[in-house]
């Protein structure tokens, strides 16, 4: 998340999202949600639609998405909640973005096993790039954000970038993934260790070694 603070409720905002509602792709999808749950808990779909409307505006914006008021307004009357409990939702979780982002939302972990493995290197390269932390670059391109753990503290550290995690970085690496984006490729997810495919040991397995390339019973050796 770029802001917690929903963005001012401004008469250009209200012309510019007020009539917000769903593309016919978009309605489909927002149908097969709500349907997903028994009779009188369609409200239980507000966090889908939430994301599913966030997912258009940034479709409409060229940008990773964010959610105007009117289009949690537009969300509240859809499933017949008041506004505030749909707000009360897009505020406490911080995959919603409640001001605008860049077409990139650079989302660096700053916990302790990213930091213990260097993630204020990582930051200063986002730095070095003329990124601000809770701001959107001057081109539109990078918004800057540094989150609590993303759940990759085996492969520290890492970056969320839109909805792709980049593992085991180096300011080089980053670059290299930045340097990507920017050109309007999509460069690889996941770990950038060469050789390294998920979380396993970066040296290669130190148990069950036997398992690499087959299976392998090892009840006999019990």
């Amino acid at each position: 998340m770029a802001d917690r603070a929903p963005a001012p409720d401004t008469p250009e905002l209200r012309e510019r999202w007020g009539g917000f509602v769903w593309t016919d792709e978009n309605a489909e999808k927002a149908r097969t949600f709500v349907s997903r749950y028994p009779e009188g808990r369609q409200k239980s779909a507000v966090m889908p639609l939430l994301d599913l409307a966030q997912r258009q505006v940034g479709a409409e914006t060229n940008t990773q998405g964010w959610l105007p008021l009117p289009v949690i307004e537009y969300i509240a009357e859809y499933l017949d909640m008041p506004v505030i409990r749909v707000l009360e939702v897009a505020t406490f979780y911080t995959m919603y973005n409640l001001a605008p982002v860049g077409r990139f939302h650079v989302q660096v972990c700053g916990t302790t096993p990213c930091m213990l493995r260097g993630s204020d290197d990582i930051l200063e390269a986002c730095y070095k790039r003329g990124m601000v932390k809770g701001s959107t670059s001057e081109d539109g391109l990078w918004t800057l954000t540094e989150v609590e753990c993303m759940g990759n503290c085996a492969t520290a550290p890492m970056v969320q970038i839109n909805d792709g995690n980049y593992e085991d970085l180096t300011p080089e690496r980053l670059d290299a993934v930045l340097d990507a984006l920017a050109a309007g490729k999509q460069p690889k997810e996941g770990t950038q260790e060469p050789g390294r495919h998920t979380s396993e040991p970066s040296g290669g397995p130190t148990t069950l070694k036997e398992m690499v390339d087959a299976n392998h019973d090892y009840r006999s050796e019990w």
